[in-house]
Formats: C-alpha cells, structure tokens, sequence
C-alpha cells in the first residue's frame, strides 16, 4: 500500500517509543502529563487517521509461522550466510519497547511465548508508510505482524530483519510500561511497574500482558492438573462430571451459596463439594471415579481462600485411607517432578521436599503436644475453655469437632512445613468417614498439610447407610442449634447407600493451594486467573 506525505501532513507526529532510550524522537516529551482520557482521545484519532488512508486498524487475521520462544530456542537452523536467503518467519505479536531512528527502527515484539527483537527500515515498506504510519500513529502495545529472516546483530542479538509489517490491533488505552533509569552509582532503579496487588489481580489482562512470569504461573498450574490427571488416568479411574446446582448440598461443612430456578420454582445450592455423587456412581459400580470440580463455599476471603475454588475429589472402590495415603503422597510426589525435575520445591524461605513417605502424626496427639494436655479426653466445655485460654474466640454454636478443628487450625497446621499426614481425627469432625477399628472414638480420616496449610483430605468412606443417617441426623441437629455450616440431611444419597457401598477409599485436594505451593506464590489470588475482589 502507497501511503503519500500528503495524505497525512496534517497529522501530529506522536511517536511512540522505548521509554528507556534518549532520542530526539522521543514521544513521551510530548505525552507526559497528559490524563488517560487524553491519552484515549489522541489513539482513538490516530484509528480514524488509519482508516482515512486505508489501512484497516483490526483486520481479520494473520498467519503466524513462528514464535518468539523457538526462533531463540532453535536460531541456528534459521540464520543463513547471507541472512537474506534463510527461511522466511511470519511472527505476531505486541509492541513492547520502541527504538525510532530516523530510516529505520528496532522494537521489541512480545508473543505468548516470549520476546524477540524486530528490525525495520523504511526502503523495505510501501512508499510513506515508515515516516508516516509506523512513526506516528504506532504505539507501544499495538498488535503488530512482521514478515522476515533472522539474524544477528554486531552485539550477537537475535533479531528479525522485517520486510513486511502489518497493523493488527491499533490499541487506544496505553498500556503501563516500566522505566528503568540508573542512578550514579550504577544502581538500576524501575519506575511505573504494574505491581500493585489489588491493580493486578483487577486487571489480570494487563498483569499479563507486562508481567509475563504470571503467564508462566498459570502454565504450571495447569501442568501440575495435567501431571494428576495423567496419575489418575494411567491408575485406570474414569474422570466424570457432577452438578454444580444441587438440591441438597453435602460433602462438606460450609455455608453454601443458594439460586432459585424459576421453571421448577425450587430453591439449588451451589455446590460446596462433590462427594455425595461420586459416591452414588461408585455405588453404580464403577471401581474408581474423579473430578476436577469448582466449588463453592460462602465465606470470607484470605491468603488462602476464595469462595470460588478448584478441587479435584477421587472414589477408589476397595481402598482404605491407608491405601490412598500412599497413592496421595505418590501423586504428588510425581507432580513435583513432572514440574520441576525434582522432589524438592522452594516456597519462600523454605525448601520442601514431596518424597515418599511422608510423616504420619495422629491428629489428636498433635493437638495434645501443643497445648501441653491431653485433649482426647476433654468434653466440649473442656475444650472450649482451652481455645479461649489460648486466645481463639468460641460461641456457644461450636461443638466438639469445630472446637478441635480451631485448635488444630490455630496452633498445630501452621507450624507444619514439610509434607505430613494428620490421621485418625475424632467422630465428630468427621461426619462422612468410617469408624477407626482399633480406637473408639475415631474415625479413618488423613489431612495433608503442608507449608502451613491443609492441600487433602480423605477417609474410609463411610458405608453403614445406618450409621450415616444418624450421623447425618447429628449434623442436623448442630444446623438447628446454629451451625451454619452442618452439613443438611440427604435423604437421596441415603437411599443410595442401602443399595450397598463397596468399602471405599476418598480424597480430595485442593487444586488451588497445591498450586500455590508448586508456583511458589504467596496468595490463593496469585493462582487465580479471575479472584473475587470487592467493588472497586
């Protein structure tokens, strides 16, 4: 395309370049101080200048032939002698930094693998199109396509020589951009980083775009699913899908978030766990069944929890916890390989290692060498007088298990940084597990904790439908008494059990804090591609 000076004389040169490079052509002097709705204002007019000399600022597509992370990866298959005859590389891309020179230019194109420099003279574009489009009305964090071979430069830089280039998205609201200056000792110092928290977690597109070690967290979370999922699978259970809206709401204590459907005029839950239905299909008689689940629970937020979160929940039909402590501890085992070719991981300070075998502490006796008495033998006035003592706030709702589960919670799980299992946990924290054989009282029950938090939970399943209901009729008893977060009377799943239960192993684990710890990320919001924030 002909772009002529004529077509464009009227137009202010606003050049868009690396902030970090002194240059006459320098854009900045003249954007500095300018508002964001000015800044809008002047890339919305540059689009209809675009348009006035027939260039389409989104046009329909592009075809990219390479990225930025394999041409580094592999450069020396593309770099001929002379450059010109190696193979031709169509890459895409946004404009990230700009160096503008009076006939030519470098800037930097950053992909969704990595980044790679572009080098751009004016001969090798249409007639005006240099001076008068790249050079005025290109800014940085436009969508660019470049046509070219690679080379490099006399300081061994690779770079791509560019003998087309193409506008592919004309962006109107700029994007933030650090700066880096030097200070005279030589010390580096970065101004205008999108780093604030609450910022980045709002725009998460943006976090992206200029934060590229966040698109790196996100591809490990979803390597460390892929990694489980191929445990799971090569174990031979079937991955299936439950509902999320669920007329009972069960598999857990929590306060659920509650819809109306209008057609059935019926109130549904979100769902706060999938148990309950895994369990009817291992009735069906499937041997082993998983799902990687949202859920849902309504509470508060923290460093560690967001109403919306991702678990995956596995039924092996057969197994006991003592069966699926091992396939847990092995799972995980072999995510932190597949991730990091290690089974030790740095999170913060600490280096934590996920080899095989794990601790094995009992939960009560934890509780016990904590507060320096034996708990296992407290009733519940016992025991909420000790939370009190030892600063943990109780109302008269709270029954034996909450009370054990605030202790533990408090003063046992986050002084526990290496991988452990707390086994063997009382009856009445734990509705949905079966008897301990050997120890009234107790249940077959195992958490996983780890760098100060819970990542599993599994039992022997429960398959006594008798002995469930009247657990379940107890959980009913606390809601009427103010326990919000009992769990409801599932007369349905009820009527599942008396058609028989294998004896059952359960577990889940949590996806987000597992990633977290994989990723080594201080919250829950920085594993999340979308958290819950409060309105702005």
């Amino acid at each position: 395309m002909k772009v002529t000076p004529e077509a464009s004389e009227n137009q202010p040169d606003r050049t868009t370049q690396n902030q970090n490079q002194d240059s006459p052509l320098d854009p900045q002097a003249s954007e500095e101080g300018l508002s964001l709705s000015e800044l809008r204002s002047i890339r919305i007019q540059k689009v209809d200048q675009l348009k006035d000399l027939g260039i389409n600022p989104y046009p329909m597509s592009f075809e990219v032939t390479h990225h930025a992370a394999i041409l580094h990866r592999e450069s020396d298959q593309y770099i001929q002698d002379p450059p010109e005859i190696g193979p031709i590389i169509r890459i895409a891309g946004r404009i990230m930094t700009r160096r503008v020179m009076g006939k030519a230019s470098f800037f930097n194109l950053q992909d969704s693998t990595g980044t790679i420099q572009i080098y751009l003279r004016e001969n090798e574009l249409p007639e005006g199109y240099y001076q008068n489009v790249f050079k005025r009305l290109i800014d940085l964090g436009d969508i660019v396509g470049v046509r070219g071979y690679l080379f490099r430069t006399r300081t061994g830089e690779l770079t791509l020589h560019a003998t087309e280039f193409e506008l592919l998205t004309k962006t109107v609201r700029p994007i933030p951009i650090a700066k880096e200056t030097e200070t005279e000792s030589g010390e580096k110092v970065v101004h205008d980083a999108f780093s604030d928290k609450e910022q980045r977690y709002r725009q998460r597109y943006v976090d992206l775009i200029v934060n590229p070690h966040v698109r790196d967290t996100f591809r490990k979370r979803t390597a460390m699913v892929q990694s489980m999922r191929q445990f799971m699978n090569a174990s031979g259970y079937l991955e299936v899908e439950t509902p999320i809206l669920q007329p009972v709401y069960g598999g857990a204590s929590a306060r659920p978030f509650v819809t109306h459907h209008n057609a059935l005029d019926m109130t549904l839950y979100l769902r706060i766990a999938n148990e309950l239905y895994l369990k009817r299909l291992i009735i069906g008689g499937y041997d082993g069944v998983y799902e990687f689940s949202k859920d849902f629970r309504n509470e508060g937020l923290s460093r560690f929890h967001n109403p919306e979160f991702t678990q995956v929940e596995l039924y092996v039909a057969y197994k006991d916890y003592l069966w699926m402590m091992e396939f847990t501890e092995s799972m995980i085992e072999q995510v932190a390989l597949d991730l990091h070719g290690s089974t030790k991981v740095q999170v913060g300070e600490h280096l934590l290692d996920f080899k095989t075998p794990w601790r094995r502490i009992p939960l009560l006796d934890s509780i016990s060498a904590a507060v320096g008495t034996d708990v296992s033998i407290m009733d519940k006035s016992d025991l909420r007088t000790l939370a009190n003592k030892n600063g943990i706030t109780t109302d008269s709702s709270m029954g034996k298990a909450k009370l054990l589960d605030e202790l533990f919670g408090e003063l046992v799980e986050p002084t526990i940084i290496q991988p452990t299992f707390f086994i063997d946990y009382p009856i009445e924290m734990s509705p949905l597990a079966k008897k301990h054989p050997s120890k009234p009282g107790l249940v077959e029950r195992f958490e996983a904790i780890c760098n100060g938090k819970e990542i599993a939970n599994a039992f022997s399943e429960l398959n006594d439908p008798i002995d469930q209901r009247e657990r379940l009729e107890d959980q009913a008893s606390l809601r009427t008494g103010g326990d919000e977060e009992a769990m409801q009377l599932d007369e349905d799943f009820l009527r599942a059990l008396e058609y028989g239960m294998p004896p059952t192993a359960g577990l889940g684990v949590g996806i987000d804090r597992l990633a977290m710890i994989m990723t080594n990320s201080e919250s829950i919001r920085d594993v999340l591609f979308f958290p819950q924030m409060r309105p702005e």
